[in-house]
């Protein structure tokens, strides 16, 4: 496994693809588009799949599972939605291959196996879950209904980049039904803070809380939450969505439920997701020049053990002082891998994991059983700490701990020093080319000047941030009054 990777400086897209590959996250597959999750990129996915779904099961929510084939007609029924995707959506107009009579071996459709309405590859599950709510809501005794489903979905994308843009990619999906517009908004901002509190706590990564504009909300929301995560080349990261979605998938699919005073009405709902885009955040906010850099919350495994040897009667003595080292880090909820293969040299251990971006490494060699300590390497820092066996296991604790605090302040520190407030549209663009972040400027609130920006600077308005202020200004570039600050910014 190489280890020299291109600087991030050179070239930060080329850095970002050599990385997933040589640390053996993902690769590109025979399908155009679409990729191969290898076993330790979907270890690290794993671990967010069960942290998030804890905290889905510990706001009420259950899983199920919906199909991949929407029919076309319950695909259109919800007309923005629909519109919104439909230049995304692969197609299945047969359902079989015959032997060509002119091509011996090869296969073509059956013309005569031509479906009788066409299903389309679900770009996201509305459609066909709103369709089946209907029949599972009747009165608001059933309500709230609270569903989040663990899913692959397809989107036929023409430019695509491993875990960040793929034609293909795992996620999950929540949809949920309520009462009352209240209680639908209240559970849009809920998952919000979901999406927020995980992002923060587990991939240390800080993200600024907001709400979309109208032209970039969600097809068929009213309205649509998001957090916005700023990657080390200045780029913003759309990490997470929740969407309002009034009544209007509702009343597309007639899904209607007896009030308590016995009327008949139209529930409240929202959809909200994320994906395995996060992998590509967890990638961009952390890593540096020789490689993964990962919070111990979602490391694989969280300390890496390599002995040093030259006999096998010292690799036995090694071995069975890292067994019970192991056991006791175990039994503390720690993960811990001891590589002891003898078809790798030490050196050749370490750049791998160096590479994986494996938080603390523990090395022991003859030496170390000799004298009761063994050394101890963060991946972060780089730093290296001799440390008596007797009490590593604590030690072990505090740095992993620190590690993880410690990833999510220095991404902190940098957001924070990339959010640039302009006044004036020269600036904006001066800024944009050569600091880069997020751009805190006035906006007028028009379409208009939202795509003429876009247009003449590639940025886009990320987020109206939750906690903005109401402030008397002039937008950035139409001088027009405005009362807020939004956040532009180039995203991935």
């Amino acid at each position: 496994m190489s280890k020299k990777l291109t600087s991030r400086d050179e070239d930060y897209s080329k850095w970002y693809n050599e990385l997933v590959v040589k640390a053996d996250l993902a690769e590109n597959s025979a399908v155009r588009g679409c990729m191969v999750i290898k076993p330790y990129g979907y270890a690290i996915w794993e671990k967010m799949q069960a942290e998030l779904d804890r905290m889905f099961k510990e706001t009420g929510h259950q899983n199920a599972y919906f199909p991949l084939f929407v029919p076309k007609s319950l695909f259109e029924a919800e007309e923005k939605n629909a519109e919104g995707f439909a230049k995304e959506c692969a197609v299945v107009t047969h359902y079989r291959l015959q032997n060509d009579p002119d091509k011996e071996g090869k296969l073509r459709v059956d013309p005569e196996a031509k479906l009788e309405e066409e299903l389309v590859v679900r770009p996201t599950s509305e459609a066909i879950i709103w369709n089946t709510y209907k029949g599972w809501i009747q009165s608001y005794r059933d309500l709230p209904l609270l569903i989040n489903q663990w899913a692959n979905v397809v989107r036929w994308e023409m430019r695509t980049r491993l875990f960040l843009r793929t034609a293909e990619f795992l996620w999950q999906e929540g949809h949920t039904a309520h009462e009352t517009k209240e209680e639908a908004i209240a559970e849009t901002q809920q998952m919000n803070q979901v999406y927020a509190t995980f992002v923060e706590n587990f991939m240390a990564i800080p993200v600024i809380q907001g709400v979309k504009t109208e032209s970039e909300r969600f097809a068929g929301a009213e309205d649509t939450y998001c957090i916005e995560a700023l990657m080390q080349d200045g780029k913003a990261l759309q990490a997470g969505t929740s969407h309002f979605l009034g009544q209007n998938f509702a009343k597309a699919f007639d899904v209607k439920f007896a009030n308590k005073e016995g009327k008949q009405d139209y529930v409240w709902a929202t959809s909200w997701g994320v994906s395995t885009r996060l992998m590509g955040a967890l990638i961009m906010t952390h890593s540096d020049d020789n490689g993964l850099v990962l919070p111990p919350k979602l490391a694989p495994y969280q300390v890496v053990v390599v002995p040093i040897h030259k006999t096998d009667e010292q690799l036995q003595a090694i071995t069975n002082l890292s067994k019970t080292l192991m056991d006791s880090l175990r039994s503390r909820g720690i993960s811990v891998k001891y590589d002891d293969r003898t078809t790798q040299r030490p050196g050749a251990k370490f750049a791998q994991y160096e590479l994986q971006g494996v938080p603390l490494r523990i090395a022991i060699g003859p030496k170390d059983l000799e004298n009761g300590t063994l050394e101890l390497a963060r991946r972060d820092t780089f730093e290296k700490i001799n440390i008596s066996v007797d009490g590593v296991e604590n030690k072990i604790e505090e740095l992993l701990t620190e590690i993880q605090d410690s990833l999510f302040k220095k991404a902190l520190d940098f957001r924070d020093n990339h959010i640039t407030k302009v006044e004036n549209f020269e600036d904006f663009k001066k800024v944009l080319e050569a600091k880069t972040g997020f751009i805190s400027a006035h906006w007028d609130g028009t379409a208009e000047t939202e795509n003429k920006i876009k247009e003449l600077t590639k940025a886009t308005i990320r987020c109206i941030p939750l906690d903005s202020i109401e402030e008397e200004g002039v937008c950035v570039y139409s001088g027009k009054p405005s009362t807020k600050r939004v956040l532009f910014a180039k995203a991935y």
